[in-house]
């Protein structure tokens, strides 16, 4: 019975955190006075690193640039970082779990971060939507 615990798959979230946040809107005061008619874009990515024997840690990085024409709105990025417990998955498993799973536990947490740095910088909110990280996922392994 203990070898069979020994061998069950296991995940935890040890820790979530903000590695680094920033939060720039260099053309204020003046950009509160153009038509808000903004371009949107979003970046992500992931980083994966293996702190100790079944402990990891994941860093979801979330850009966000916004612009008027040509004019920078803002730009703000956060790193959002947990560290997880994961133990007894293979290979294949560990990637998905890596990849996927741990940066859409981290995801909320990202995005009320950056409505808020938003919010604080006067800007209309901003509710990023959900991200599929399944998807994306699949998508780069193919």
């Amino acid at each position: 019975m203990l070898e069979e615990k020994k061998k069950q798959e296991s995940f935890e979230i040890q820790r979530i955190y903000i590695k680094d946040v920033s939060f720039e809107a260099p053309n204020t005061p003046n950009i509160f006075h153009v038509n808000w008619i903004p371009t949107i874009k979003l970046n992500l990515n992931t980083t994966t690193k293996k702190i100790k024997e079944n402990i990891f840690e994941v860093v979801l990085m979330v850009k966000v640039t916004v612009k008027i024409k040509e004019d920078l709105v803002f730009l703000c990025d956060i790193d959002q970082a947990g560290i997880f417990f994961i133990a007894n998955i293979n290979e294949k498993r560990l990637k998905h779990c890596l990849y996927s799973y741990c940066p859409n536990i981290l995801f909320p947490y990202a995005r009320t971060c950056i409505s808020n740095l938003v919010s604080c910088g006067s800007f209309p909110q901003m509710n990023l939507a959900p991200i599929n990280f399944d998807a994306l996922y699949h998508d780069h392994i193919k």
